[in-house]
């Protein structure tokens, strides 16, 4: 008899049979708001009639046609629709499955484009499991202890992590841009970095946003020195931060954008979007797979898009953002024991610290815990656990924003007392 990896921990204790916006249904029928979304995937909701039956159509003409075998409709048309809604000047795209696999292309696009090694990160970052992304992922060390030696050339560099540090944004900024020169001026030299790495978001890293300035800041050094400004959207893009794509917060365009989990809602799907020019640095046979690409995956992403613009999904994740970071400010309010409240559009946050100051990862597992219990479903992230974030698919109504607060503030009550 074959078991599920005893490694595969389940965040919440549902056994999902069925999905329907913003609700999943247990096998015993029980409803459950989820404010998980697949890890900001189902950005769309669970099951969307439109996205049901554009995958639907597709099955049934053509699941699987490799895209450097042959080409398929859908592949092309989904490479149109997004040219629509990329940065400027972004207009050529290479698909791939996964995250991860979309940052390991980037990172070989980067070192083939520059002849340079290096590639900078930031404190707090997750780019994913696989060997060269968890190299530069550092939001804690069960995703890289045990497995060096990593892949060479990753140098790390202060987030501005404003609350973490104890100090406003503006400081934090500097502070953060100020260790980042001196990085290229003692581990990293300019002329040996070919990117620097960042998520508009800090994701697994305690959703953390990053200040404008600070994208800013990477954008100006990028160009000074000649270096490759990477956003790695894979949780921040398709409206989930209240714009389109989260560095849209900021002055500060792309080289390189990687995007995934919200792109297909729910299919398999990830892509990196460069400059025709840059793209065309990458070495013969540097870019390909098997399953990238996939005809069914696109249809469904080509559908994610047209709801997405349709029926307004960008400006409802700021409305509905800024309506739950209110609620969770109220409810931080009554209780000491959330430090903090921070967020973007529908990517919101809950820190627990204790009374020296010191995170608390107890105290954010049982409000977790009570919040599943209750029917509302979340994550913690944070490199100590003590942060609970709320991802609800953007098409979350008010009501139901205020719904999740309710067994949210009853769920910190349970935790805290």
């Amino acid at each position: 008899m074959a078991t599920l990896s005893p490694l595969l921990k389940q965040a919440t204790p549902v056994l999902a049979e069925r999905g329907e916006g913003v609700y999943l249904y247990d096998t015993e029928g029980r409803r459950h708001l989820d404010f998980t979304a697949g890890i900001g995937v189902t950005n769309t909701g669970h099951c969307h009639p439109r996205v049901v039956e554009a995958a639907r159509r597709q099955v049934g003409t053509l699941i699987h046609g490799q895209y450097t075998t042959v080409m398929h409709e859908p592949l092309l048309r989904l490479v149109e629709a997004l040219g629509d809604v990329l940065p400027d000047g972004l207009d050529s795209l290479f698909f791939l499955n996964s995250g991860s696999e979309a940052v390991e292309a980037s990172i070989r696009l980067a070192r083939h484009a520059t002849g340079r090694q290096n590639i900078v990160v930031f404190h707090g970052s997750f780019h994913g499991r696989t060997m060269g992304a968890a190299a530069l992922t550092t939001a804690g060390t069960k995703f890289r202890a045990g497995i060096g030696p990593l892949m060479p050339g990753a140098a790390i560099a202060p987030f501005p992590q404003a609350y973490r540090y104890g100090w406003d944004e503006e400081e934090a900024t500097r502070f953060a841009l100020r260790e980042l020169d001196y990085l290229l001026a003692t581990a990293s030299p300019a002329s040996d970095t070919a990117a620097f790495v960042v998520e508009p978001v800090l994701g697994e890293g305690g959703y953390i946003p990053a200040p404008p300035a600070f994208l800013e800041g990477l954008r100006e050094r990028a160009d000074r020195h000649g270096i490759l400004l990477i956003m790695d959207e894979v949780q921040t893009g398709f409206g989930r931060t209240g714009r389109f794509w989260g560095h849209q917060h900021a002055a500060a365009l792309p080289d390189v954008l990687i995007t995934a989990k919200g792109l297909a809602s729910g299919f398999p799907l990830s892509a990196i979007a460069a400059p025709t020019a840059l793209m065309e640095k990458a070495r013969p046979g540097s870019q390909g797979g098997t399953y990238g690409g996939n005809a069914v995956a696109c249809a469904a992403a080509l559908a994610t898009l047209e709801v997405i613009a349709e029926e307004g999904l960008v400006g409802n994740a700021e409305r509905q953002g800024a309506r739950l970071n209110d609620g969770l400010r109220k409810v931080a309010a009554d209780h000491p024991e959330i430090g903090d409240v921070r967020g973007l559009g529908l990517m919101q946050a809950s820190e627990f610290t204790g009374a020296d100051g010191e995170p608390d990862a107890a105290a954010a597992q049982r409000a977790h815990k009570a919040a599943a219990e209750h029917g509302l479903l979340l994550l913690t992230c944070g490199a100590y656990g003590n942060v609970v974030r709320m991802i609800p698919p953007l098409i979350v109504t008010e009501a139901q924003v205020d719904d999740a607060l309710a067994l949210w503030s009853r769920a910190v009550a349970d935790a805290v007392g």
